[in-house]
């Protein structure tokens, strides 16, 4: 592992891959990433989060291992550029990282940092679980009901970043092209984009859905999309993903259509239902019909979009997780900017991170340590130890990011027996 200014930690292992799981041994070596902005305050709230609920749940005979490699600022400071070959080569060969919010700035190449991690990574799965924490402020009346996970394709579509600016030559020149070789006249004033759906991208995308749906048992996967307008790209997505469910999972999947035409309407008994909703009726259907959504396959911009407003219904991005994953390497991540304005202020809300965390560990298979956490945060909330995000919709006085933190690890040692 040859790195040009890294060094692994010696007193811990790598995670490796053996017959398509992960090896995880007692003192993994897991890279971080601090962040931009307020990344420095959630990561001094979040880790001594995880590090207690490790230290209890197992005793002692478990213990991250934990390796800072660089991204945004510090990255800019250490190497002179944002995002080095080191920070690739470290979360590729350790398999399994976190990280805090990165900034874009202005008058760089990178149109998003996080977006450039996903793509040259390959994390082509942008994870993003949504469920109410018992005291959390929520504007809707059964929050409750709510316990989603969006899985978002992270590749493609939009976020390709294939555009050309209104009047540029290339704007121009596609311009012509669409006019002279396909009939379709725009006017010269037209900004292009390009949206690009494959195949092989959906599949894979819905194909880790329901597996993941059927490791856990999840009773079903909605793929959401716009087809019956854009019927080449998102309704080829939802074609395909059904195409994956039938052929590939056959044995353990059932269709809604089947349900209706074949099962009398109720699923049948150990199946896992695979539907379709339009993106629009999506929205709505989330509010008026909660907990009949479980999982949500989608392309980029549907999942970025429904992803901030399931995390709305919740009390706000600062309570939503996210992970980057591809088919074992998995980026988990603070799903929020990086607010620089309030940077160093001790103040924002480090929930998003430390449910980053909670994902890790159960990725890991450190399912204790993760159960011990999501319990001490329930337990804070409902003591309305809280920061100013929740405590003003709560109408309580706000605590410090930092006393959050110790906050929830109080509460986690006085669940844990002496």
């Amino acid at each position: 592992m040859p790195y040009d200014k890294l060094r692994p930690p010696d007193d811990g292992e790598a995670i490796t891959v053996k017959d398509d799981r992960l090896v995880v041994p007692d003192r993994p070596i897991i890279t971080w990433i601090e962040g931009d902005g307020t990344g420095q305050d959630i990561w001094k709230a979040a880790r001594p989060v995880l590090d207690t609920a490790v230290e209890l749940a197992y005793n002692g005979t478990r213990k991250i291992v934990w390796f800072e490699i660089f991204a945004g600022e510090k990255a800019m400071a250490t190497y002179g550029e944002l995002l080095p070959k080191d920070t690739f080569q470290a979360i590729q060969d350790f398999i399994v990282s976190i990280k805090g919010p990165l900034t874009t700035p202005i008058g760089t190449g990178f149109r998003s940092l996080n977006v450039t991690l996903r793509q040259r990574l390959d994390l082509y799965a942008c994870v993003r679980p949504v469920k109410w924490i018992e005291g959390s402020p929520s504007p809707i009346k059964n929050p409750e009901k709510l316990n989603a996970i969006v899985f978002r394709e992270a590749t493609e579509d939009v976020y390709s970043g294939i555009e050309w600016e209104m009047g540029s030559p290339e704007a121009q020149k596609f311009l012509r092209w669409l006019r002279d070789q396909m009939g379709i006249v725009l006017g010269d004033d037209t900004a292009i984009g390009v949206k690009p759906i494959s195949e092989y991208g959906s599949k894979r995308l819905v194909r880790k859905a329901i597996r993941y749906a059927l490791d856990q048992g999840i009773p079903s996967v909605t793929l959401m999309h716009k087809g019956n307008i854009m019927k080449f790209t998102e309704g080829a997505f939802a074609k395909w993903g059904y195409e994956v469910a039938t052929q590939e999972f056959r044995d353990f999947v059932v269709t809604e259509q089947e349900v209706t035409e074949k099962f009398g309407g109720k699923v049948p008994p150990g199946r896992i239902l695979i539907k379709d909703r339009l993106a629009d009726n999506m929205f709505q259907q989330i509010l008026t019909r909660t907990d009949e959504y479980q999982i949500i396959a989608t392309m980029n911009l549907n999942g970025d979009y429904i992803s901030d407003a399931l995390a709305g219904m919740v009390g706000g991005l600062g309570m939503a997780p996210g992970a980057n994953m591809g088919d074992f390497v998995a980026l988990f991540e603070a799903t929020h900017g990086s607010a620089p304005k309030y940077a160093g202020k001790d103040m924002v809300n480090p929930t998003s991170l430390i449910l980053s965390g909670v994902m890790m560990l159960r990725y890991i298979g450190w399912k204790e340590a993760a159960d011990l956490i999501e319990k001490g945060i329930s337990r804070t909330v409902q003591q309305k130890r809280v920061t100013y995000d929740l405590a003003r919709q709560m109408g309580v006085e706000p605590i410090k990011c930092s006393e959050f933190g110790y906050a929830i690890c109080e509460n986690m040692r006085a669940l844990v027996p002496a």
